[in-house]
């Protein structure tokens, strides 16, 4: 079997080391305090949606290093249909799909469910790992970062 081979069209952190380097920083300070394997669970959401080859393949082997699940990982498309998640990851997966889906925009119903599961910090921990995620998944999908390289 022949796969194709998309090309990259920049490699961004050597175009934009300061920018790279933000968001990296970024990353790292939005990740503090949530749960490892939530923290992979939403990143992956949001990278399927966002068609994120490089970010799928990164958070994919990273979810697995941090205890995660094949059955939970394959499933995650269709959560909501899946008894595989908690009611807590069940909120932050539906924060995720609000928030990268924004023109639909975040409910009040879908908000107040992850204010019942996350305390106001971690709430706003979990907002920033979206938008952060969402960042990447932006950039990535944009310069067509490929997946499996640093």
């Amino acid at each position: 079997m022949t796969t194709y081979q998309v090309p990259q069209r920049m490699n961004f952190a050597a175009v934009a080391p300061k920018v790279f380097k933000a968001v990296l920083d970024l990353h790292a300070a939005a990740v503090e305090g949530i749960d490892p394997v939530t923290v992979e669970l939403v990143q992956i959401r949001a990278s399927q949606l966002n068609h994120c080859a490089y970010c799928l393949d990164y958070h994919t082997t990273d979810a697995r290093k941090a205890g995660e699940s094949e059955d939970r990982i394959h499933q995650l498309a269709a959560w909501r249909e899946s008894s595989l998640y908690t009611v807590e990851e069940r909120a932050a997966l539906a924060l995720t799909e609000a928030v990268t889906l924004l023109p639909g925009g975040v409910s009040d119903e879908v908000y107040e469910e992850a204010a019942r599961h996350f305390d106001e910090a971690a709430l706003a921990q979990l907002i920033a790992l979206i938008f952060t995620v969402n960042t990447w998944n932006r950039m990535n999908v944009t310069t067509r970062k490929t997946p499996g390289t640093a």
